[in-house]
């Protein structure tokens, strides 16, 4: 059972927050089916308190309700819709060139992978409102924490420590949802702790949310534990510098800057930092990788609980969508026989990054062939296409998640050879403060890892056609991949097309509208001061 929290408890806090933040939510026209005002007093006269609060702003990244994994919190929004790693999962990985889910008549799924979303699409729904309800929780967590609130609740001086890096986590958390809103829509309605809570909310463009990101990452920074110091789960450091790390990458797409050497210092902070790669590949998609080999390779999880934190979410939905129609071996994976009986298979363009003959044996391809053809023709047939395991509620001990269907396996949001692979693209693309000796050892200790034999490649070797493959042969299925495809400019236009790609079967040219999505239409309603995207 993994330790955050307590997690047995997690749902729990999780309910005491939705019912502390009816009214902080009320600007996104979406809000909590629990009407309950802010909460009274009575709360705080037990110390733990804060910490249960701060509970429920992470909690909110795992979980959508409090009447099991079916519900929700929030109206308007499903379970299926609305979970903030398996929307994140669908707008970055279902809307490119490596995964096919097969039952379209699931809400939204149909539009994303055929890229043909608009703006009432309920899985964009689902990422815009979760990730405003994060920025809620953590403006109500605020709140509760300023120095004159806890001075006249007589808080002890030792909890008041404890508190500073609370509100250091809450801040960052806030951070990192606005750098997925960045990122996936461009603008964010805009709130801190500091606004009213009645007061309608502000629209920030790409250019201020970065400002804003970088400013406040960079401010709590001494506040945060070190890394691999905190408690499982939660944030430290490495949290905070990997989202700098991920902001300076992409500044170039973000606010036309060169932000290159800047990504090389966070990566070598991290680096620093302590962090080392799993023994195995496998390890960081198992049952047990808060604990195994994974634990210091992985910087920041998504919880997972077959338990306590039911769900369904990116690991639930990859481990049993990863059971194939035709080979039942869901068993294996720990989860049951028959699975979701071919949810989700491989589009072909991502297959071929593995069908070289040193590929055959890299512990990173986890496909499996059978008798299929790689094409699929026909999306609803799920014998077309084929299958990946890569994710399991297999422990590395041997034995299984406690559940059949909610598997144990947390997600790997942020790891260490994400870290690596982008202090070497950052190299190559002119980064200053980088070594070609690091670069090469990197890129071959992955290498090595996954028992490619071509693992003592020089820089000659490496080039940016190079790292865009390897970050798909390492990184598949962990959410990143449309945000690589941006960054090489292959995202939208027609120089690299991908079966399904703008609902062709053998892909079509995309609008280069599509880099961002639709500010969904509630929200728009909501707040006269965003301003929908171009092409929608």
């Amino acid at each position: 059972m993994k330790k955050i929290f307590k997690i047995e408890k997690i749902a729990t806090l999780f309910l005491v927050i939705v019912m502390a933040m009816s009214s902080c939510t009320k600007d996104l026209d979406i809000t909590p089916k629990d009407d309950q005002d802010l909460l009274g007093e009575d709360f705080f006269t037990k110390e733990t308190a804060y910490k249960e609060l701060l509970g429920g702003v992470y909690g909110n990244l795992s979980l959508t309700g409090v009447d099991g994994p079916g519900s929700s919190f929030i109206d308007g929004l499903d379970a299926g819709t609305s979970q903030f790693g398996r929307v994140l999962l669908y707008l970055q990985t279902l809307s490119a060139d490596q995964m096919i889910w097969s039952y379209e008549n699931d809400p939204g799924t149909r539009e994303i992978q055929r890229n043909i979303w608009n703006a009432n699409d309920p899985i964009i729904l689902g990422m815009f409102g979760r990730s405003h309800v994060t920025i809620a929780f953590a403006n109500n967590f605020l709140r509760e924490t300023t120095d004159a609130k806890l001075a006249e609740r007589n808080v002890s001086d030792a909890i008041k420590a404890e508190i500073t890096t609370y509100r250091a986590e809450a801040r960052l958390l806030r951070a990192m949802s606005y750098y997925y809103m960045m990122d996936l829509f461009g603008q964010a309605n805009f709130t801190t702790e500091e606004d009213p809570i009645n007061t309608p909310p502000k629209a920030y463009d790409r250019a201020q949310l970065f400002d804003f990101i970088e400013s406040e990452l960079k401010a709590i920074e001494a506040d945060l534990p070190d890394p691999l110091t905190n408690e499982h789960g939660r944030a430290s450091k490495g949290v905070s510098w990997m989202i700098l790390a991920k902001i300076y990458l992409n500044a170039e797409v973000y606010i036309g800057q060169d932000k290159y050497t800047e990504c090389i210092d966070y990566c070598k902070k991290i680096i620093a930092g302590g962090y080392t790669l799993a023994s195995q590949y496998s390890h960081n998609f198992m049952a047990d990788n808060d604990v195994n080999s994974a634990k210091n390779e992985i910087i920041f999880p998504l919880i997972s609980d077959g338990t306590f934190t039911q769900n369904f979410g990116p690991t639930t939905v990859m481990v049993n969508g990863s059971v194939g129609s035709l080979e039942v071996n869901g068993a294996a994976l720990g989860v049951g026989a028959g699975g979701w009986g071919g949810a989700l298979r491989l589009r072909k363009q991502f297959v071929e990054l593995f069908e070289a003959s040193i590929y055959n044996n890299d512990t990173r391809n986890g496909i499996i062939s059978g008798g299929r053809s790689k094409e699929i023709t026909d999306i609803s047939n799920k014998d077309q296409g084929y299958i990946l395991e890569k994710f399991s509620n297999a422990k590395s001990t041997g034995g299984f998640g406690v559940d059949q269907t909610f598997v144990d396996t947390d997600f790997p949001l942020f790891r260490l050879a994400d870290v690596y692979l982008m202090y070497a693209e950052a190299h190559l693309r002119g980064g200053a403060g980088a070594t070609v000796a690091n670069v090469e050892g990197y890129i071959n200790a992955l290498r090595t890892r996954a028992n490619n034999p071509q693992n003592n490649l020089t820089i000659s070797d490496i080039n940016l056609s190079f790292i865009i493959d390897e970050r798909a042969r390492e990184l598949h299925w962990e959410a990143h991949r449309r945000q690589d495809l941006i960054r090489f400019g292959r995202f939208t236009g027609g120089n690299y097309n991908w079966a399904w790609k703008g609902n062709g079967t053998n892909g079509i040219a995309l609008s280069a509208d599509l880099k961002l999505y639709p500010i969904p239409s509630a929200s728009l309603k909501s707040n006269p001061e965003l301003k929908q995207n171009p092409g929608y």
